[in-house]
């Protein structure tokens, strides 16, 4: 299976038109959220009461366990700021195209979105798309308030070379949210794809050293793409280095991104293939 069929675009729907349409998903996806907005401003709370929660256990951990950063240990909370972010989205990069399948088969409405003449690139796009653009800013707000609270400091010269990590780590994050699509078109809800969520967080070092797990772990959790950018972003944003972060971390996490996000939109190809042959499409 050929790249340009993977991302194949229907013959009467130009470039135009699939920009258009990627805008009226993000446009009706803020307009769910707004809608509930006792859930879109209580996010903000779970993520006061998260923070206040690492600052606690931030008291009982000896800073010299920690990694080093230009120098300088890093405090915990400095530590597990960075690590709150990438976490919450990873884990929404991760669930959202796979929620946005799950919640079109459960109002009747996949088949018929399938059936328009859209892109499937653009539909598992658009599905992301409002998260991708709203999630940064609310993160970055996030890091802002936190440091100001406690005292944290974070070098804005490293803000682009943060970027720069997260921008590479996209296409491996999107890829398994599509594979992890695929396998909710397959399997309905039965799939479990928690399981590698909670292995791919557990390795990630997000809310506590690499250097704490047992060596053998520390070796296979060093191969994590997530692992290696959160080490760039931390590195980043915890010394003064710059773009002198910026070295062969991003060639590998690229190349895996790639290789991730081809066989994901694979997947979800051959997952609907399979569904429309056995007529399930719309079952759920």
């Amino acid at each position: 299976m050929s790249a340009a069929e993977l991302v194949r675009v229907p013959p009467d729907a130009g470039p135009a038109s699939e920009l258009r349409k990627l805008g009226a998903f993000a446009r009706r996806d803020f307009l769910i959220a707004w809608s509930y907005r006792m859930a879109f401003f209580s996010e903000w709370l779970v993520l006061a009461l998260q923070t206040a929660m690492f600052y606690f256990i931030g008291q009982l951990v000896n800073p010299d366990v920690l990694p080093e950063y230009g120098g300088t240990h890093a405090t915990y909370m400095e530590f597990v700021s960075i690590g709150i972010v990438m976490a919450a989205m990873i884990q929404i990069g991760f669930g959202r195209v796979a929620a946005a399948v799950r919640g079109e088969q459960l109002t009747g409405t996949l088949e018929s979105l399938l059936l328009t003449p859209t892109a499937l690139a653009t539909i598992q796009v658009g599905t992301v798309l409002y998260d991708f653009a709203f999630i940064p800013v609310r993160m970055g707000l996030f890091l802002v308030v936190v440091a100001e609270l406690f005292g944290l400091h974070f070098y804005a010269s490293g803000a682009l070379p943060a970027v720069v990590f997260l921008l590479v780590l996209l296409p491996f994050v999107w890829g398994l949210g599509v594979a992890n699509a695929a396998g909710v078109l397959t399997f309905r809800r039965g799939f479990g794809a928690g399981l590698a969520v909670s292995v791919l967080a557990l390795s990630s070092g997000a809310y506590f050293p690499l250097s704490v797990l047992p060596t053998w772990l520390q070796d296979v959790a060093r191969l994590n793409p997530i692992a290696v950018s959160l080490g760039g972003v931390r590195s980043a944003l915890l010394s003064d280095e710059g773009w002198a972060v910026i070295d062969w971390r991003v060639a590998v996490v690229a190349c895996v991104s790639l290789l991730t996000l081809v066989l994901g939109l694979a997947a979800f190809r051959l997952a609907l293939r399979r569904e429309r042959r056995r007529g399930s499409l719309g079952l759920y």
